[in-house]
């Protein structure tokens, strides 16, 4: 999945894949996960918060499941 940097001191960079509903997450320590089950509106709320690392932990996290990304 194609990822695009963000401004963030907790992650690098996130993509999307609105036909499966999976965000793609790399976090400033270099692991990568994918969420699943991510609607479009929740990622678009996401990249409009104040602090992406913060929504992340809040609403991503505890709501969906994660599956690490291997190198």
């Amino acid at each position: 999945m194609r990822r695009w940097p963000v401004s963030s001191s907790a992650v690098r960079s996130v993509g999307y894949d609105a036909l499966t509903s999976t965000l793609e997450v790399e976090w400033s320590s270099g692991a990568v996960y994918r969420y699943l089950g991510v609607g479009q509106p929740a990622v678009e709320a996401m990249m409009r918060s104040d602090s992406i690392g913060a929504y992340l932990n809040e609403e991503i996290k505890p709501n969906h499941e994660a599956v690490p990304v291997q190198p």
